[in-house]
């Protein structure tokens, strides 16, 4: 969902996505609706001397106190991701930015690395700024004596955080990757092996984590939070998992070696009526062609954009009428990753591949051209081999 940014710290954007004004309310009204429960608990664990009817003298009063408490709560998610991302800018990471959204908070490192110590650092420093926050907290509410509703607030947010980070921390430590516990685990399996190779068995370990964690939100009476803190978490891993094993796959590899050359694909010319093309589509199996005029590529035409055509003005229409003329080109020395992330970009599935000297049409890459080869890689029996090698090429 769309974000926005609210401010700046040490140089690092922090943005709010639309969700976190979702869940911030609702993280107000339950603190505020079980505000008689959690003084009572704090009372009688860490001496809190707080009468519960003193918080709860009004709606205004109840949800005051959980607005601040929830508010104090993701200051501390903020601070936590500050941790991760100063000792990766400390490593020479570059910080997109620190993004609050419903689940919590993100903070977007460029790159992550494969040194394992560098990578133990980064992700072990969240879980101890939260600790340090929870105990600052810890040693405010000591300070600040008991009171009327004022001083009472106070201390009941002061204790509410000191334990609340302290558990964040916790939480954040279990092998749930792509969380801290799940990177710190395979920074520690990636000492004796390599980066992808530990990445896969750490994902296992998380979406295994995830679904342990979904059954017990589903079995806490549907704990929605858990449930889809249970989903991120394993789509996340799997996601994670995927794209570590296809950088290690590619590493080095560049679109020359996976793409289809100009003098091997099929192509239409402008003229050609959107009927001829459905009818060549139908019997090729393609749903896309370069358009070709004068031997110089003039655009794309894909299945989509013949069915925008009424079938009953197909013979009418020719392929120069709907194709698309905005090209998205690579050439032929970029490397695959990079070609795939501006597919992804883009929301489409194939690119142009242009000779970067002369601005030739030299072929097509398209995302299943990418797939394919990986498939042969990783059937090769090695995540890192060479792709040319695979395809005999």
């Amino acid at each position: 969902m769309k974000s926005f940014r609210i401010g700046s710290a040490f140089g690092i954007p922090i943005r709010l996505d639309l969700t976190f004004l979702l869940i911030l309310p609702i993280f107000a009204y339950l603190i505020g609706l079980q505000l008689e429960a959690l003084v009572g608990v704090f009372n009688e664990t860490m001496g809190l001397g707080v009468d519960p009817e003193a918080l709860v003298t009004g709606p205004v009063a109840r949800y005051g106190v959980g607005l601040a408490a929830a508010v104090g709560l993701f200051v501390g998610v903020v601070c936590h991701e500050f941790g991760h991302s100063l000792v990766a800018r400390r490593y020479g990471i570059p910080i997109a930015s620190i993004t609050l959204w419903l689940l919590g908070g993100i903070a977007q490192l460029e790159e992550i690395p494969e040194d394992w110590r560098k990578e133990f650092n980064i992700a072990i420093a969240g879980p101890i700024v939260s600790v340090v926050f929870g105990v600052a907290a810890y040693v405010a509410y000591l300070l600040v004596p008991t009171g009327g509703f004022f001083l009472s607030a106070t201390r009941f947010t002061l204790a509410y955080l000191a334990v609340m980070n302290v558990v964040l921390a916790a939480f954040n430590l279990l092998p749930g990757f792509p969380m801290d516990g799940g990177r710190i685990l395979r920074a520690l399996l990636a000492r004796n092996q390599p980066h992808a190779k530990a990445t896969q068995q750490a994902a296992r370990v998380g979406q295994l984590f995830a679904i342990g964690l979904g059954l017990f939100g589903l079995l806490a009476g549907f704990n929605v939070f858990l449930i889809l803190l249970a989903f991120f978490i394993y789509i996340a891993a799997a996601s994670e998992s995927s794209q570590t094993v296809m950088s290690a796959a590619f590493e080095g590899v560049e679109v020359r070696d996976v793409m289809t050359p100009r003098e091997q694909l099929d192509v239409v010319a402008p003229e050609t009526t959107i009927a001829e093309l459905t009818e060549r589509m139908f019997h090729e199996r393609h749903t896309g062609y370069p358009v070709v005029d004068d031997d110089r590529i003039a655009g794309v035409i894909t299945l989509s954009d013949a069915r925008d055509v009424r079938e009953v003005e197909r013979d009418a229409y020719r392929v120069a009428d709907v194709m698309s003329r905005d090209l998205q080109t690579v050439t032929a020395d970029t490397p695959v990753m990079d070609a795939l992330e501006t597919m992804q970009r883009a929301g489409i599935g194939r690119l142009i591949v242009m000779c970067e000297s002369d601005e030739e049409f030299v072929g097509l890459v398209s995302r299943t051209d990418i797939m394919t080869a990986l498939e042969i890689v990783k059937s090769s029996g090695g995540i890192a081999g060479p792709v040319e090698d695979a395809n005999g090429r």
